[in-house]
């Protein structure tokens, strides 16, 4: 039977195949079976006269423990970094005062910050603003910022 010549580079050849099937599935699964199949390669060029089922059974328990320490790694609590806005440009603006580079239609309109234009929203939902109107960041979602009147008697409905 196929099964009962099963040696190490079989295990080898399979570990480099999952790690290979990694590159084209999202995820991280086939990294850790890679790893497991490698590994019990490794144990089976040791004691080269393991059985095939203990290889299997080696496999699935190195599988589950590869599986189960990977998801430990990934999902690692990252450290507090002094700058936590650092990727959300938009974020860093909440709490600013900006001057409403044009007046707001539907409730949107344009603000400059810097050499930059941003797309605004404007809350409460439905208040319009004059162009040169000044605004304050109260949030941002992806590249438009939430914004209301920094003089909030100047928004009208």
């Amino acid at each position: 039977m196929p099964w009962e010549t099963i040696q190490f580079w079989h295990w080898l050849a399979l570990g480099a195949l999952l790690m290979i099937a990694e590159i084209f599935a999202p995820g991280v699964l086939f990294l850790w079976l890679g790893i497991a199949a490698a590994l019990t390669g490794l144990i089976v060029l040791i004691f080269s006269d393991l059985q095939w089922g203990i290889q299997l059974i080696l496999f699935g328990c190195l599988a589950v423990l590869s599986v189960v320490a990977g998801r430990m790694i990934v999902k690692r609590p990252s450290k507090p970094t002094s700058h936590p806005s650092l990727n959300r440009r938009g974020e860093q603006y909440i709490g600013q005062t900006f001057t409403l580079e044009e007046s707001t239609v539907n409730g949107r309109g344009r603000v400059r910050v810097g050499d930059t234009v941003w797309n605004v929203t404007v809350r409460p939902a439905g208040a319009e603003l004059d162009k040169g109107s000044p605004i304050r960041v109260t949030g941002a979602e992806g590249p438009t910022l939430e914004v209301e009147s920094a003089h909030p008697a100047e928004g009208s409905a």
